[in-house]
């Protein structure tokens, strides 16, 4: 390896690679240089999905999906400033002040919205369902908190984690086998059902529509947001149409602001909303921005997520053992 020569702020690495593939590769980066920022290029094959999945489990601070049939040289770099660069920007140490305040907000104005909430009318009630939305970092995170809810949720959980298509299902499916939760890819027509999370499809909006009593996901191809499809906004959106003050929704790690319009919705129909902290988060732009804008009722650590919704979810129910023994 050339890294001691060279000492790179970022790795780019192909999942695909002669010799030594990028897993093993990273496996190998991860042993002497645990911080090094390691981006994935990955096609977008079942395989090569699976591959990403296992190299973000191992430690890959991001991915890049390939591009198809770019012949043009000057339509490659457009694709690399566009998907590339802002990566490197977001991830690296040394990114430059300027674009820098545009992802991770200083530490003191932080600190002011944290310690400042939107003012609330009236106290929360009871959460009849759960919306998150995750970007960079959000597989691991999403792991992390999903394996510590109960079986027992008695809510249904709706979910947009930014990927292309055929990561989201796979996704899906790594979800279901390490956590107590059903986990699946939703289809358009999908009810929501309690302790069910429904992910959204990769370039598909999501939204929820119908009443509270008979919600269903809605799946369609849309406009991106944010440059984003999924987007966490019209979900959001959609849930606070659909369940008002009674909805809960998570803004964990990611690039960006997706999120940001869809919970100020959340917040202006009286429900809630919780973000991930600034040192658990790969990227601190999604969660951040929420923060900053005091629309978060809580900012807490990966680690304490589960507890914090299990409690909020608490709140207008009767005592239940296991969501007690969740966060064990």
């Amino acid at each position: 390896m050339k890294i001691p020569q060279v000492s790179p702020d970022v790795v780019l690495l192909d999942v695909e690679m002669p010799v030594m593939d990028g897993l093993a590769c990273l496996r190998e980066i991860r042993k002497q240089w645990p911080r090094l920022t390691v981006i994935m290029f990955s096609t977008l094959t079942t395989r090569a999905a699976a591959a990403t999945l296992d190299a973000l489990s191992l430690g890959a601070s991001d991915y890049v999906p390939k591009p198809k049939g770019l012949r043009d040289p000057a339509e490659g770099f457009a694709y690399v400033k566009e998907h590339v660069a802002p990566r490197i920007l977001a991830l690296c140490p040394g990114t430059p002040q300027s674009v820098a305040a545009t992802v991770r907000p200083p530490a003191r104005t932080a600190a002011k919205a944290l310690a400042s909430p939107t003012r609330r009318v009236a106290a929360p009630g009871r959460v009849d369902v759960l919306a998150i939305g995750a970007s960079t970092g959000g597989p691991n995170a999403l792991m992390r908190v999903l394996a510590r809810l109960p079986s027992s949720l008695q809510v249904p959980v709706v979910l947009v984690q930014h990927m292309p298509p055929l990561f989201t299902r796979l996704l899906a499916d790594r979800l279901t086998a390490r956590t107590s939760l059903r986990v699946r890819e939703a289809a358009n027509g999908d009810l929501l059902a309690p302790g069910e999370v429904l992910v959204a499809p990769g370039d598909l909006h999501m939204v929820v529509e119908g009443s509270a009593k008979d919600a269903h996901v809605a799946t369609y191809v849309g406009p991106p947001e944010n440059s984003c499809r999924p987007s966490v906004d019209p979900l959001f959106r959609s849930v606070a149409a659909v369940f008002g003050r009674h909805s809960l929704g998570v803004i964990l790690t990611g690039m960006g602001k997706d999120g940001l319009r869809g919970a100020e919705s959340i917040r202006a129909a009286g429900g809630q909303v919780v973000v991930q902290d600034e040192p658990s988060s790969v990227v601190w732009g999604m969660p951040g921005f929420v923060a900053r804008a005091g629309l978060a009722d809580a900012v807490v650590p990966i680690d304490e997520m589960a507890t914090e919704i299990t409690g909020r979810l608490a709140i207008g129910r009767a005592p239940d053992r296991l969501a007690r023994s969740a966060a064990r």
